[in-house]
C-alpha cells in the first residue's frame, strides 16, 4: 500500500513538472513574439520616419550633360505664354578665357524656391507665399505690382509681367506634376522629386553627388541643385543684372 502511494505521489511530482516544463515554454514563445513583434514595429516606425516627412521638392541640374541648347527656355515661355523680353527659365551663357584656349559655360537659371525665401517676407500684400512642399508662388489676386519682391530676391528669379502687370516667376509646374524644362531637355541635365523621398532621384543625386547653390551666403537655402558647377560663373550670377540671355565674357 505504502509503495503504490509512493509511486502515485512520484507520478503526481512528474506530471506537475512536465506541466510547469510546458508552461514555461508557452512563456518563453510568448515573451519571443512579442519581443519580435516590437522589433518589426521599430522597424517599420523607422521605415515610416523617412517616408512620413513633409515633401520638399526639389530640382538637382547636372551642369555636364546641359550643351546650351536652350531648349529649356522654350518650353517653359510656350507653357506660360511668357512674353518677350522677360523669363522665368533662362540659360545663363559666360566664356572664359582667350583665343584658341576659350570655353563657354551653361548655367540653367529659374526660382531657387529657397527654405527660407526672403520674397516672401519682403512682399506686403502677402502674394508671394510659400506651400508646406516647399513651392514659392505668387497669388496672383493679392499682388499689386510694387515689385518689393523682386527687389528682395537675390537670384533675379522675378519678373515683371508688362500685360497683367504683376510679379511672376517659376512655379515647377505645380499644374503638370513635372516641369516642362524637365520633360523638354534633350539631355536629361534636370532631375525633379521629392528630396525627403531617400528613394526618389534627387535625393540619391544631392546625397551621391557634389552640389552647388548659387549665393549659399544668403541663407536662403535654395532648392535647386548644380553638380560641376564652375565657381568663377557663379560669382558673375551677382553682377548679371538682368541680363538673362546675354553672353559674358570671363577673363
Amino acid at each position: 500500500m505504502n509503495e503504490q502511494k509512493g509511486k502515485g505521489a512520484q507520478e503526481g511530482r512528474t506530471e506537475r513538472t512536465r506541466t510547469i516544463g510546458r508552461r514555461q515554454m508557452l512563456k518563453a514563445g510568448a515573451l519571443g513574439l512579442l519581443a519580435g513583434s516590437a522589433g518589426v514595429a521599430r522597424a517599420l516606425a523607422g521605415e515610416g520616419s523617412s517616408a512620413g516627412k513633409q515633401k520638399r521638392l526639389a530640382m538637382v541640374i547636372d551642369l555636364r550633360k546641359c550643351v546650351g541648347c536652350h531648349a529649356c527656355s522654350v518650353a517653359c515661355k510656350a507653357e506660360f505664354n511668357v512674353p518677350l523680353g522677360v523669363w522665368r527659365s533662362w540659360v545663363k551663357q559666360v566664356e572664359q578665357g582667350r583665343y584658341p584656349n576659350t570655353r563657354r559655360f551653361f548655367l540653367p537659371r529659374l526660382c531657387n524656391h529657397c527654405q527660407k525665401p526672403l520674397c516672401v517676407e519682403a512682399c506686403p500684400t502677402k502674394a508671394s507665399w510659400q506651400r508646406e512642399d516647399g513651392v514659392v508662388l505668387v497669388r496672383e489676386e493679392r499682388c499689386v505690382g510694387c515689385r518689393l519682391c523682386m527687389a528682395a530676391c537675390p537670384y533675379d528669379a522675378r519678373f515683371y509681367h508688362p500685360e497683367t502687370h504683376i510679379v511672376e516667376k517659376c512655379t515647377f509646374c505645380i499644374h503638370r506634376g513635372e516641369p516642362s524644362c524637365v520633360n523638354t531637355c534633350q539631355g536629361r541635365a534636370r532631375t525633379f522629386g521629392d528630396l525627403n523621398d531617400p528613394h526618389s532621384e534627387v535625393a540619391r543625386l544631392v546625397a551621391s553627388q557634389p552640389t552647388q547653390v548659387i549665393k549659399p551666403e544668403m541663407g536662403t537655402e535654395p532648392q535647386v541643385f548644380y553638380i560641376a558647377a564652375n565657381q568663377a560663373m557663379f560669382g558673375r550670377v551677382a553682377q548679371e543684372g538682368g541680363k538673362h540671355n546675354a553672353t559674358e565674357r570671363l577673363l
